[in-house]
């Protein structure tokens, strides 16, 4: 199966920001982050996001973790979960 039957996730963090007018430089002062690293998580270009780091941005903004990060459903229709083909779904 691969990668995109899955999902997948995307940080949103920049919108979040542009729409709440917060700058970067306050954000990663605040949160304690490097300035990169912080542009790394706007640019959605992070694989494996530091769920400390995580934590410190959603801290400082009051804000919570589905408001920067959005799950992507797989393309296409997925049948319904019932508990008679719970697990079996995603393996089709």
């Amino acid at each position: 199966m691969s990668q995109t039957d899955w999902g997948h996730f995307d940080i949103v963090l920049a919108d979040y920001l542009d729409k709440y007018g917060v700058s970067k430089n306050k954000l990663a002062t605040a949160a304690n982050l490097q300035r990169t690293q912080l542009i790394s998580y706007c640019k959605n270009e992070v694989q494996r996001p530091d769920l400390g780091v995580l934590a410190r941005i959603c801290c400082v903004l009051n804000c919570e973790l589905n408001d920067i990060i959005k799950y992507r459903p797989p393309v296409g229709e997925r049948p319904a979960i019932t508990k008679d083909n719970f697990g079996e779904v995603c393996h089709e």
